[in-house]
């Protein structure tokens, strides 16, 4: 036989985990490392930086893999140095008096539910600005000491590490995690094995493995799809952040919230409240409507008891923001769920509609959200009123002004965001009290009284920190693409931390119009070429893969920026992350943001600039709308001059330039003989002392406490008490109200208006006799007035609701007594609706019959 010259079979690899271990006087550092507390504790950080400086570079911070990788050697000459184990057991004991501290028992628990989390860039489970305010929105529970735990997605691949190319072009890279090497821990079952939980999809199971991150005293719940007992089809379920087609994406919507609320009943978890973080998380309700079910409850019963306890938070106005689903493809995975619910597909399906019976709308997530929590809030007060009116046709008997959509508006979290710099001086000059009361404007006007001088000192600190941080990390990676090794030398020189210095960083929407800088070059390069008054323009941000016009604009910027004149001058700065957010919310002189009237839900990355004396110049959207104070920043009007847009960009454009030119270059360069200009530093503590306290997470997480949590948590009690009695009499009161609604009529009706009309200053008696078909008292009336505003949109104007004066058999008699005090011309209706105490808001059984107005009296 001929010898062959080269046999080999494949390779059977195995994973195998060896952990570095530790000598015993370090096992603390362990413990730390695997809790995220350190993210958010300075003292921490610079604790396990100090280990080995160098590593930790080359770890990029991550704690875990520090002491993985850290020597022998090394391990040794810690624990021999006296002073370096002195520091590691104070810093343990900070964390062990934190750590030890119980739960407010005072306060309803929470289990929170999110496709994403920003904790830190070591952990990528986050993209933008929802992962972000959902990292902080952990980390202020862990500081507040509430009883909460949450849910999201362990990710193989995260979301996309951002490069350019040579001529601008995105090129995203998904880059796998290795779980072992995270502040993660695997989550076991009572026999030591790990934790797995088994997700219906149709006619099949998915499995997810299930890990812990600690957030302090937090836990989150992440789920893990990427394992052998899963099909090639699902175990990408948890790869990436918002990727794959919509099959996917509805797969991972499943898994989120059937799985999620799966996971803690495995865990034995139960919360008072169920809060849905977008309408990704909304199937977490359809579980627990399952689980009522089960336990004997009808699907009306059960309706009532998750509606009482679950909270939607909606983050965005924009279309793409919301999920929908064919019907195909829904029903594909979600077919089995009427006869659990015993309901028809058709009902099922119609809770994710606007219009129910329309057979061609698409299932939407966001709808089946409100369909199925008692509270809804947008992230802004103007975000409100416009998920207000978005939210409108679910209700339709009501105006968007009358529904119960609320706000609550998005804040920060003050010991992530805030840079070691200003947290000291903070500690320095503020009531020690401060941390605990965080929303005190009269604790924040303390910084009147640091000197100027210090100020600026920790502003300059701050942005030379950030020019360091440009030439260091991104020195090679521009070499490597950018081509011309001179061109990056001359760039990286360029880069002056005494000039003014703006960023412009964010998600690249085309809604967010980073584009707006670059009207008219030609005036752009007369600003940023001043040799006296120098400025330069910090972009950064990542477009969607599937967002052809977001990646489109970053092309656009980077071409402008390699022009001669803009070199240097306008930066694009690549794969915007945690660290290099929080390199530029404290290290620029100006945040910029442009959006599109009134596309903007919250914004955060401004309030972290408050946070260290960075000063906003932004349109009024969003929370700026509610934060500007004149004197300290800068704003373009909320009203729109043009209905075209085009126009209005220009216009806007315009105002920016102006700006900059007569207001802000100019107060910044107004420079005294110390360097600095003494209006600006005003103007830093103005915002500081008068909009940086409204825009805490604190202030954020006791707001969705004071105006939701709580009172969903005391009514919730009242209906599940005494076997869910309230809950089944309140099921039982709509089912018999919704039988016998379009059988109720109008006996009679009669009015004292004289034939000539109605005037002013005078009152007229409004009066029905109504059959309510023997549902004793059941329904509610009021004359409604609406009227046409600037917009051409009807408004409610006045509204005077009836009163029960008497009834004999079925038949009530209504009385209204109706006093107009504004001249003009009205539509005017009689609104008819179920009447009970025991519901929370109108909305919650949003039933209407509109009555015509009698003939007046001749």
């Amino acid at each position: 036989m001929k010898i062959k010259a080269n046999y080999v079979n494949a390779p059977q690899w195995k994973e195998v985990n060896v952990k570095s271990s530790l000598p015993e006087e370090l096992k603390c550092l362990d413990e730390m490392a695997h809790n995220m507390w350190w993210a958010w504790n300075y003292e921490a950080r610079d604790l396990f930086r100090d280990l080995d400086p160098v590593l930790y570079h080359d770890v990029r911070h991550n704690p875990v893999l520090l002491l993985e990788r850290l020597s022998y050697e090394r391990k040794e000459a810690i624990v021999k140095d006296a002073e370096m184990m002195k520091r590691i057991n104070s810093v343990y004991k900070l964390f062990r008096d934190y750590m030890d501290v119980k739960p407010d028992s005072n306060r309803p628990s929470v289990a929170y539910f999110s496709m994403e989390y920003g904790l830190n860039q070591v952990l990528k489970i986050y993209s933008g600005g929802l992962g972000m305010l959902a990292g902080d929105y952990l980390k202020e529970a862990s500081d507040s000491n509430v009883d909460m735990c949450a849910v999201g997605f362990l990710y193989r691949f995260g979301y996309f590490t951002q490069s350019l190319s040579m001529d601008g072009q995105q090129i995203a890279k998904y880059e796998a995690q290795n779980f072992n090497s995270l502040p993660i821990e695997r989550q076991l079952d009572k026999d030591g094995n790990p934790l797995v939980v088994a997700v219906p999809y149709t006619n099949y199971q998915v499995h997810a493995y299930v890990w812990v991150a600690n957030v302090g005293r937090i836990k989150l719940y992440l789920l893990d799809t990427d394992n052998e007992m899963n099909s090639e089809f699902d175990k990408p379920i948890t790869h990436s952040l918002y990727g794959g087609d919509w099959e996917n994406r509805l797969k991972q919507e499943i898994l989120l919230g059937i799985g999620g609320v799966l996971t803690l009943k495995k865990l034995g978890i139960k919360k008072d409240i169920y809060h849905c973080n977008e309408g990704h998380a909304a199937l977490c309700n359809l579980q627990r409507i399952c689980d009522y079910i089960d336990s004997g409850l009808s699907f009306n019963q059960s309706l009532e008891l998750v509606r009482a306890s679950s909270l939607y938070t909606v983050h965005t106005p924009v279309p793409a923001g919301h999920d929908y689903f064919d019907e195909g493809l829904f029903g594909k995975y979600m077919s089995g769920y009427p006869a659990k619910l015993g309901i028809t597909w058709d009902e099922f399906i119609g809770m994710g509609r606007n219009n129910p019976e329309d057979h061609s709308e698409r299932f939407c997530m966001s709808v089946f959200a409100c369909n199925t929590c008692q509270e809804i809030n947008g992230v802004s007060k103007l975000h409100g009123w416009v998920s207000q009116k978005m939210f409108a046709p679910i209700w339709k008997g009501y105006y968007p002004e009358e529904n119960h959509v609320g706000y609550v508006t998005n804040g920060v979290h003050f010991p992530t965001w805030a840079a070691t710099e200003w947290r000291k001086l903070y500690t320095k000059y503020f009531d020690k009290n401060f941390m605990a009361d965080q929303s005190n404007e009269k604790i924040w006007e303390a910084i009147y009284n640091v000197s100027d001088d210090e100020i600026w000192e920790t502003r300059m600190a701050l942005k030379n920190k950030l020019v360091d941080y440009i030439r260091g990390q991104f020195r090679d990676t521009w070499l490597k693409n950018q081509g011309d090794p001179s061109r990056v030398v001359a760039l990286l020189e360029r880069i002056n931390p005494n000039a003014l210095i703006i960023g412009f960083c964010r998600r690249f929407a085309t809604y967010k119009r980073a584009h707006l800088l670059f009207t008219d070059l030609d005036r752009l390069s007369k600003i940023v070429n001043n040799p006296e008054h120098p400025v330069q323009f910090l972009f950064s941000g990542k477009a969607h893969p599937a967002d052809g016009a977001g990646q489109g604009l970053i092309k656009k910027i980077y071409e402008i920026s390699q022009r001669p004149e803009f070199l240097g001058k306008i930066i694009f700065l690549e794969d915007y992350d945690f660290q290099l957010a929080r390199r530029l919310v404290s290290g620029v002189d100006i945040w910029m943001n442009t959006p599109t009237r009134p596309l903007e839900a919250s914004g955060t990355s401004g309030e972290k600039a408050e946070m260290n004396g960075v000063v906003n110049l932004s349109v009024l959207d969003g929370w700026w709308l509610e934060g500007y104070r004149e004197g300290a920043g800068w704003a373009l009007t909320e009203k729109r001059t043009y209905q075209n847009q085009g126009y209005q960009d220009q216009l806007d454009a315009a105002t920016i330039y102006s700006l900059l030119e007569r207001e802000i270059i100019p107060l910044y360069y107004n420079r005294n003989e110390k360097g600095y200009s003494e209006g600006w530093i005003k103007v830093i503590k103005n915002s500081i002392a008068q909009i940086a306290p409204h825009y805490t997470m604190k202030r954020q997480l006791d707001d969705y406490y004071d105006k939701f949590y709580c009172k969903e948590a005391a009514r919730f009690k009242v209906l599940s008490a005494d076997d869910n009695r309230i809950a089944k009499e309140i099921a039982q009161w709509k089912e018999a109200v919704a039988e016998r609604w379009d059988a109720i009529n109008v006996v009679s009706a009669e009015w004292t208006v004289p034939a000539s009309g109605a005037e002013t200053g005078k009152e007229y008696t409004l009066r029905y006799v109504i059959n309510e078909q023997g549902l004793d008292d059941a329904v509610g009336l009021e004359l409604v007035n609406v009227q046409k505003d600037n917009n051409g949109e009807e408004r409610v104007c006045n509204i005077f609701p009836f009163t029960v004066v008497g009834h004999e058999g079925n038949n009530y008699v209504f009385e209204g007594k109706v006093e107009l005090n504004n001249a003009g011309t009205f539509n005017s209706a009689v609104r008819m609706y179920p009447k009970n105490s025991k519901l929370p808001h109108r909305q919650d059984f949003s039933y209407v019959k509109w009555l015509q107005l009698p003939n007046v009296n001749a």
